[in-house]
């Protein structure tokens, strides 16, 4: 099995996308072979900063004690992404620009984490076929490339500074790979009404969950939420000054969940009206396998 890097720089770094290709190897890939560390370290571009935040050291020992917090507990890999999304997003610190960078999620998944990607997402062999994990899973699109997806998760779900709500939406797999992609997810109330909708298990089942993704996509072509459910304006004064503590920061808890920047939560108001809203939305929404089992007088 792919094996972590045999070679640290002190520092975080970006890896291009044009350097990457040489490193996808189907050895790679089919976790066999480990990533030529000090090579690829040499294809590498600095940080454009210079302060603790490019820090490598605890971004390895998170990805390390993911793996470790699953296995001694007996959980699926897949739990892994609601323990580590809100402590990536709190270690790292970054502003949406730089994490607009897939520079720094190339890096994370080949030059620091690789087996992490690996254990993570490796899937079952199925058929006798050699089972192979999706490039796409080290060097892809935000909702999709291992360590970004968890990421923008936590950014767009997180309530202000409270990554509770992270937790709930990284504990549903649906959430990650249909939600986390819909561009009605910046508005913040969308976000913590579906998480709301989760919590009181109005959706339960991946089905629902695809199934209400697809109603709020819907009702957006022609309803503005923003209109009826209107967000505080954002203050970047405080996301600034929560990467500045970098500096001082401790190391991300890993028994109690980080506080993220001291933003203002959605406001309660346009959560509740986007909750009752979605909630009726799913009520009508079709559901696979929902309507078989209402006519045979059970539940889904």
């Amino acid at each position: 099995m792919t094996d972590r890097p045999s070679y640290f720089p002190e520092r975080l770094a970006l890896l291009p996308n044009a350097e990457v290709a040489e490193f996808l190897t189907e050895g790679l890939l089919t976790g066999r072979e480990d990533v030529p560390s000090i090579k690829l370290n040499q294809a590498t571009e600095p940080l454009p900063n210079t302060d603790r935040r490019g820090d490598l050291q605890p971004i390895r020992d998170l990805a390390e004690d993911a793996m470790a917090y699953c296995r001694h507990s007996g959980l699926k890999v897949t739990q892994a992404d609601a323990w580590l999304a809100p402590r990536l997003h709190a270690a790292l610190r970054l502003t949406r620009r730089e994490a607009a960078d897939p520079g720094c999620w190339n890096y994370l998944a080949l030059g620091v984490a690789p087996d992490y990607v690996i254990w993570r997402h490796l899937p079952e062999p199925k058929d006798g076929k050699v089972a192979r994990v999706a490039a796409d899973r080290f060097r892809g699109q935000y909702h999709k490339q291992a360590f970004a997806r968890l990421w923008w998760a936590a950014e767009l779900f997180r309530d202000g500074s409270d990554y509770d709500p992270v937790v709930t939406a990284c504990g549903n797999q649906d959430i990650l790979n249909t939600a986390l992609r819909m561009s009605v997810i910046n508005h913040r109330p969308t976000a913590q009404a579906i998480v709301q909708l989760v919590v009181k298990g109005v959706i339960t089942t991946g089905r629902e969950v695809n199934a209400l993704a697809g109603a709020i996509n819907a009702a957006a072509a022609t309803l503005m939420y923003d209109v009826i459910a209107p967000d505080v304006e954002r203050d970047s004064r405080s996301l600034l000054d929560w990467i500045d503590e970098a500096e001082i920061a401790r190391q991300v808890s890993r028994n109690v969940l980080p506080t993220g920047p001291r933003e203002e939560p959605a406001p309660e108001p346009a959560v509740s009206v986007l909750v009752d809203y979605f909630a009726d939305l799913f009520a009508d929404a079709m559901v696979r396998g929902r309507e078989e089992s209402e006519e045979a007088g059970g539940e889904d």
